[in-house]
């Protein structure tokens, strides 16, 4: 048995990071990564099921990394890679699709959510699953925290592990196990779930001026500066609680006497966030004007992933009654770089 016990999370390189993801997913994330052998990777494969825009993708994949990174990831000690530069996943994804029926595909919530909306999902949606499997079993992954949303497709990755185990031997592939975080809901702008899609996000790295206007816009109630004011249910004081306690502590108080208006609860969470994210954001801003030392970062840690990558397909491969690969046929292999658009 392992005395180290591995995490793995996986970032779909979709549009630029918010709060939300910040608050919801980065920190907590990080958080988890003081306890176990960490892998972070971003999905480019999997971004490929709405993404048309190369040059886009590309950008996309390095405001990512340079936000993990701002945001405290070591790479010496957590290993961040892109998704693509360890094509064993789809290998294993092949594997496993033999073994999977297209029953649970059809139930995958995705795809169902798809159809429910009267869209034509491609492929890509349908099998998207699967490859979620083989991203989290390629590692040997012991532990994928994830939001309730995603819990279904890890649920099939224990199940289709399983079965792999039971067919072809029970050391074959490590069976996850599911990490449901207590990540509070991130509320946005306009009161509901900051998300991307609804477009009432706070973007995470904005300038001072940009990120002081997008709160200020905050939806708050229409009471007067004298009046007290009730601090549970408001957007602002839930945003201030999530990303400093003392400050949200501090703004309650006020609203609650009176004389205290919501532009000074906005302006109090405004001076909250720039004193949590001001000096990550100067961060962000040099790593992402230098793509050359992202791609170092990058290539360095799909080195380190893909040497556990090719262990596990060479157990499956031995396993199933395919002649496993030479680490000779190893070193020919030549991962190409993404070419930047």
């Amino acid at each position: 048995m392992r005395s180290v016990k591995t995490s793995l999370t996986g970032i779909k390189p979709t549009n630029t990071p918010h709060l939300g993801n910040y608050l919801g997913a980065i920190r907590p994330a990080l958080k988890l990564a003081e306890t176990y052998r960490s892998l972070y990777f971003i999905a480019d494969y999997h971004a490929l099921t709405t993404m048309r825009d190369p040059a886009a993708l590309q950008e996309s994949i390095y405001d990512v990394a340079a936000t993990w990174l701002a945001a405290g990831l070591d790479p010496n000690q957590t290993i961040l890679f892109r998704q693509s530069a360890v094509p064993e996943v789809f290998e294993l994804s092949w594997v496993l699709s033999c073994l999977l029926a297209t029953g649970q595909l059809e139930r995958g919530h995705s795809y169902k959510d798809a159809l429910a909306k009267g869209d034509v999902p491609n492929a890509g949606v349908f099998y998207y699953p699967v490859l979620m499997a083989a991203d989290i079993l390629l590692y040997d992954t012991d532990v994928v925290p994830v939001g309730k949303d995603q819990k279904q497709h890890v649920e099939l990755c224990r199940d289709v592990a399983q079965r792999v185990n039971h067919v072809f031997g029970e050391d074959t592939l490590v069976v996850p196990e599911v990490h449901v975080g207590d990540a509070p809901l991130v509320p946005g702008i306009d009161g509901e779930k900051m998300s991307k899609s609804r477009g009432n996000g706070i973007p995470l790295f904005a300038p001072a001026k940009k990120l002081r206007k997008v709160v200020m816009s905050i939806k708050t109630g229409s009471e007067s500066l004298e009046e007290p004011k009730e601090p549970e249910g408001s957007t602002v004081y839930q945003l201030c609680k999530q990303v400093s306690p003392e400050a949200a502590e501090a703004m309650a108080t006020e609203l609650r006497k009176g004389g205290y208006g919501w532009g000074h609860a906005k302006q109090a969470l405004f001076e909250a966030l720039e004193a949590e994210l001001g000096p990550r954001r100067d961060v962000y801003q040099a790593m992402r004007a230098d793509t050359p030392a992202l791609d170092r970062i990058l290539d360095q840690g799909a080195d380190r992933a893909r040497a556990i990558a090719h262990k596990t397909i060479g157990r499956v491969r031995h396993a199933v009654g395919i002649s496993a690969t030479s680490s000779a046929d190893l070193k020919k292999t030549v991962r190409l770089k993404p070419q930047v658009g």
